[in-house]
């Protein structure tokens, strides 16, 4: 009789053993099969930038979010050896601006160059009377200046200067490198950084929305490589007074638009992404003459652009 009952016991434990074996095994097929989903995305799509972030930690909360769907327990994006998912971005924008940034994953990062080149709009709200080092609200105030005399029709008589091919001269504060280091970087260490020499950028559309002395908006498309903040600057000096970027919103980059395509952190799911990918255009929407930014090469794993093409 002992020996039965030892015999059902084996049985039992040996029937649960394969069970939580089984279930084991069927997790972890799961698993392979939610990360396999995943890596079997490519294309392009678009997601929202709030303020705060930089371009790189977007990325990085994006990917972040996707491997722990897909059950990948070790989520940290810049500790990888060999990432699960391939992901870049393209077009960066500065941690104070918001608005469309375009993303590669799979096979798509080799397209965001070529998709990229086409024409960006934005919405800027700029403040008379006060110049920072930044050109933008992040900076320290250096130059003050009576804005009283400036007219609505002043400035959109101005605006007409800055439309079509330009130079413009790239702010001190930017991506831009020297000796690989960032300018900014280099600034931020006390060293004496020489301006960046003008060069050609073209403007397509620049108009005034709104005029609140001291604060303006700024409705702009323009091609690859242009900074809003410098145009900003230039206006108020144009205008005989100062001015600098108090917010700055991306609201277009090649064809994707903040409307219609930008996917909010909410809706950062394997099931959206997959929708937003099957609805990307095959073919970019190109400005004529436009010229790619000389830093839209794909970003990849925490890395942050080269050189900056969000103008703020």
């Amino acid at each position: 009789m002992n020996n039965v009952n030892g015999s059902m016991v084996s049985l039992l434990c040996a029937s649960r053993i394969g069970s939580m074996t089984s279930g084991m095994s069927g997790a972890v097929a799961v698993q392979k099969s939610s990360l396999s989903k995943l890596q079997s995305l490519n294309g392009l799509f678009a997601v929202y930038k709030k303020q705060g972030p930089t371009s790189a930690d977007v990325l990085n909360k994006l990917k972040e979010k996707l491997l722990q769907e897909a059950g990948e327990k070790q989520t940290n994006p810049r500790k990888r050896k060999k990432q699960a998912l391939k992901m870049g971005h393209g077009g960066t924008l500065d941690s104070a601006a918001s608005g469309v940034l375009v993303v590669g994953v799979g096979n798509g990062t080799k397209m965001l160059t070529t998709m990229l080149t086409g024409s960006k709009k934005y919405t800027a709200i700029g403040e008379l009377g006060k110049a920072t080092d930044t050109l933008d609200a992040t900076g320290t105030i250096i130059q003050e200046k009576s804005y009283e005399h400036v007219t609505r029709k002043d400035m959109e008589e101005k605006l007409k200067k800055f439309i079509g091919e330009i130079m413009q001269v790239p702010p001190l504060y930017s991506a831009l490198k020297r000796d690989g280091q960032r300018l900014s970087a280099l600034l931020k260490k006390g060293q004496e950084v020489e301006a960046k020499p003008a060069r050609a950028v073209t403007v397509y559309h620049l108009s005034l929305q709104e005029f609140s002395p001291p604060l303006f908006t700024l409705n702009i498309e323009c091609g690859g490589g242009f900074y809003v903040r410098s145009l900003v600057d230039d206006l108020g000096r144009e205008l005989s007074s100062c001015a600098h970027v108090k917010e700055l919103i991306r609201t277009k980059q090649g064809q994707f638009t903040l409307e219609e395509h930008a996917l909010r952190e909410e809706q950062w799911t394997f099931e959206n992404i997959a929708h937003a990918l099957q609805a990307t255009p095959s073919e970019p929407t190109v400005q004529p003459h436009a010229e790619p930014c000389p830093a839209s090469r794909t970003q990849e794993d925490g890395e942050e652009q080269q050189g900056n093409d969000q103008g703020s």
